[in-house]
């Protein structure tokens, strides 16, 4: 009777695990997760070169790119070259000096004055400077600011009656503007950019004296030698 009763519970435990295992729930399905690649971080450290091009406008006090004293744009083009250092982590510190070609600038005014004439002839060629600049970064823009030291390339001559007389003009002065560059491509970058040029008072005959400055307002673009698109994280 035992024997019967142990063979029973052996085949009713033997049918039973079958309807035990199919009502375990099935095992839940997770996705894994979409891969999101880390965020690139932008590098401005290096040297570049460049072009760009834009206007030249005079106060309405100036001998501006001629010696009309008005306020009409002048054409210029030019080329650009630097260094900037990227620190902590957000903040870029540069230097750059540029060359700008202004176009359309002989010109000449007379002055009435006691027993004749004078006459101001002015020939300015282009504008050049050597600044500092200091910028904010967040990604690959990059917006900042800019001064330091500036000549102009001109020449001027003073005459009365015919006959030269001495021309109290300065070609060195000081600049300062800011714009704002993005990187747009591996090693290239576009800018907008405002600078202010001071170069005092001339003096285009006894009594009459005119302030030298220009307000310049161009587009450039840069290729960065040691930039090869974003540096990607690593974890």
């Amino acid at each position: 009777m035992k024997k019967i009763l142990l063979g029973t519970v052996a085949l009713v435990a033997l049918g039973a695990a079958p309807a035990l295992a199919a009502d375990l729930a099935a095992r839940p399905y997770t996705k894994a997760p979409a891969y999101a690649p880390p965020a690139p971080i932008y590098n401005w450290t290096g040297f570049y070169i460049g072009g760009h091009i834009g206007g030249a406008f005079s106060g309405d006090n100036s001998i501006g790119t001629g010696v009309t004293a008005s306020n009409d744009g002048k054409f210029l083009g030019g080329v650009q070259a630097g260094y900037d250092w990227q620190f902590a982590p957000n903040w870029v510190l540069g230097v750059e000096g540029q060359y700008s070609w202004l176009s359309g600038t002989n010109q000449s005014v007379s002055f009435p004055g006691v027993g004749g004439t004078f006459v101001y002839a002015d020939n300015q060629r282009g504008l050049a400077s050597v600044t500092g600049r200091l910028g904010y970064t967040w990604g690959p823009a990059l917006l900042y600011v800019k001064g330091g030291w500036a000549y102009a390339d001109y020449s001027s001559s003073l005459t009365f009656n015919g006959v030269g007389v001495a021309v109290d003009s300065k070609t060195d002065g000081y600049t300062v503007g800011g714009g704002l560059e993005y990187l747009f491509a591996p090693n290239w970058s576009g800018k907008i950019e405002y600078q202010y040029y001071d170069f005092g008072n001339v003096t285009l005959a006894p009594g009459f004296t005119a302030k030298n400055d220009e307000h310049v307002v161009k587009a450039g673009l840069n290729y960065r030698f040691n930039w090869g698109g974003p540096v990607v994280a690593k974890y």
